[in-house]
């Protein structure tokens, strides 16, 4: 697969637990890479994908990303062994602990290219927020998933304001208190998965979804997500409504802008869609 030049150094001499790809279109694929323990990942890995996640979001010539893991799972959340050495931590070692975590969540969540996260077995635990951070998620209809953290005398905090934006207060309430496995049935309902398909048809539905996005303006898409963070919870007032006037009148003058409104008038490609 070809690719574009990596401009990270970090990135480029990370290990094969994490993969990193970004194709001449400009499609990057992060793919976690430990088949052999699900795809748990740790407070090392947790670091590789904070340093992914942040060069993918300055990297101006990628246009969307696909979260994705190799093997059976998707994730099983955190590894055994770094649970035990959490075990052993102080607070302060804790609070550090999970800071970097956070930390990890809001740059995926807050990306400003659209992020496709690929979901086959389990996601369990804190690779419930992987998902719930990506803008999409398709997954396979065998997939599984479990808030799982109560069994252990837990609470799943760092990736509570994303499952809850994801799913609701009222659902977060039940699975968060429960931790009953559900279905992708019922996640696709809860709204945690776009969509839920046979695995066969997971890269051709996630192909037709970046096929849709690369025929669109990039500027006008970082401009649309964060249009949503920007209005999502807010009271409908004269503030809002002058600012969203403000935001459409930027874009229309804006070079993409221009570009776009004349080449749907001229009828041509826009010149961000290549051949």
């Amino acid at each position: 697969m070809a690719s574009l030049e990596c401009k990270d150094e970090n990135i480029m001499n990370q290990t094969d637990k994490v993969l990193f790809d970004i194709d001449k279109r400009g499609v990057a694929t992060v793919t976690l890479n430990q088949p052999e323990i699900h795809n748990a990942f740790d407070d090392k890995l947790i670091l590789q994908l904070t340093d992914i996640f942040t060069s993918v979001s300055s990297n101006e010539d990628i246009r969307v990303m696909v979260l994705a893991a190799a093997g059976k799972s998707f994730s099983a959340g955190a590894d055994l062994n770094w649970m035990q050495r959490m075990a052993t931590y102080s607070y302060e070692q804790n609070l550090a602990d999970a800071n970097a975590l956070a930390k990890m969540f809001f740059i995926l969540n807050t990306i400003d290219k659209p992020t496709i996260a690929r979901v086959q077995g389990a996601a369990f635990g804190g690779a419930v927020g992987l998902v719930a951070c990506c803008d999409m998620a398709i997954g396979s209809k065998l997939s599984k998933f479990c808030l799982s953290e109560v069994k252990l005398g837990l609470a799943p905090a760092t990736i509570s304001p994303y499952v809850i934006d994801a799913i609701g207060a009222r659902v977060a309430r039940r699975y968060f208190t429960t931790a009953e496995v559900f279905s992708a049935r019922r996640a696709r309902r809860l709204g945690l998965l776009s969509e839920a398909v046979v695995e066969e048809e997971l890269d051709s539905t996630i192909e037709n979804l970046i096929e849709h996005i690369l025929k669109n303006s990039p500027a006008a898409i970082r401009a649309a997500k964060q249009l949503v963070f920007d209005v999502q919870n807010q009271p409908i007032s004269d503030a809002l409504l002058a600012k969203t006037s403000e935001k459409i009148a930027e874009l229309r003058v804006s070079e993409q802008g221009q570009e776009g409104l004349n080449a749907f008038l001229q009828k041509r490609r826009a010149n961000w869609i290549k051949e």
